[in-house]
């Protein structure tokens, strides 16, 4: 479990250095596209570096927000509060910030740059519909991501696709409306090296949301099963995550502040395609599911089921 955790702090730098990258990429791309000369190569770097910076230290907030969390007061949410407080001593792990979203359906997540900055938000569905043993088991899931530094690369790629996305779509509309064509007309001698950097660019427009959508992909699937070991670690009693892994599986409620930038982040996913056809197999209906698993933001909650049992 050590030499796990070892390896998914390297691979939480390589994949921030990944979207950094993918981010540059698009910004070059969109520079191609609208014309922006050598310059662009270097306000792409810089949107890279900056975009970087700005989702290091503001991503949680922005991932709260579009969340609709809210502030759990430490009275009206002593039980949260005081589960918290005991598996932070347990694990000798600082107390997070607590929140709430007003929503049936239950859930959590965690979020934040490392240990002393995290936050946890749970949904109103999940303090109503657990029982003290299961909402403790949720809360060492997540007190767990925060333990093996998932929170950080899970909460940059909230605004890093998000950025991508934007570039790509910016980029896709200007060529829309046929933007480089006056520049075109212009430099009709160059026509020829003008016209392959426009198809390199509109290329790489096409392909980085792509990369960025599959790399987001990666982070959440093996670090949720992870983190499951690790909050049985902390409770000491695996049972409590097994019902309470049962009680997401068997609910069909979905998050309605969720999104698809943010659906990597919670304990199960908020979406309504992702979900079991409730039949008991962690799968959805259709022939295609087993094509379709490969693309979902979690591992199917019947495989997380069975690994627990093995414990």
């Amino acid at each position: 479990m050590y030499d796990e955790l070892a390896a998914n702090r390297r691979r939480s730098i390589a994949l921030i250095v990944a979207f950094t990258l993918v981010v540059f990429l698009a910004g070059w791309a969109f520079s191609v596209v609208v014309g922006g000369g050598p310059i662009g190569l270097v306000l792409a770097g810089v949107f890279a570096l900056g975009s970087t910076w700005v989702s290091y230290w503001k991503s949680d907030a922005i991932a709260l927000a579009m969340s609709h969390a809210h502030p759990a007061d430490a009275q009206q949410y002593a039980r949260l509060h005081n589960v918290v407080e005991g598996l932070c001593i347990a694990s000798g792990l600082p107390k997070p910030r607590l929140y709430y979203i007003e929503d049936p359906a239950p859930n959590a997540f965690a979020t934040g740059r490392d240990a002393q900055h995290a936050a946890i938000a749970v949904t109103t569905g999940l303090l109503e519909k657990m029982n003290r043993v299961e909402l403790e088991a949720v809360l060492a899931h997540e007190l767990g991501h925060v333990k093996n530094h998932d929170i950080l690369i899970s909460t940059i790629a909230v605004t890093m696709v998000g950025m991508i996305a934007l570039l790509s779509d910016f980029g896709m509309r200007f060529l829309w409306w046929g933007g480089p064509r006056h520049r075109n007309d212009r430099d009709n001698n160059n026509g020829g090296p003008q016209a392959v950097m426009a198809i390199f660019g509109i290329a790489l427009l096409v392909l980085t949301p792509i990369v960025a959508k599959l790399m987001q992909l990666a982070i959440s699937r093996r670090r949720e099963s992870l983190a499951d070991i690790t909050g049985v670690a902390m409770t000491r009693y695996p049972p409590g995550l097994i019902s309470a892994l049962e009680k997401l599986r068997d609910d069909k409620t979905v998050v309605h502040s969720a999104s698809k930038a943010t659906a990597h982040l919670w304990i199960e996913s908020p979406l309504s395609d992702e979900g079991s056809d409730g039949d008991g197999d962690g799968q959805r209906n259709g022939h295609s599911s087993r094509w379709n698993n490969l693309f979902l933001t979690h591992p199917p909650l019947e495989e997380r089921i069975a690994a627990l049992r093995e414990l």
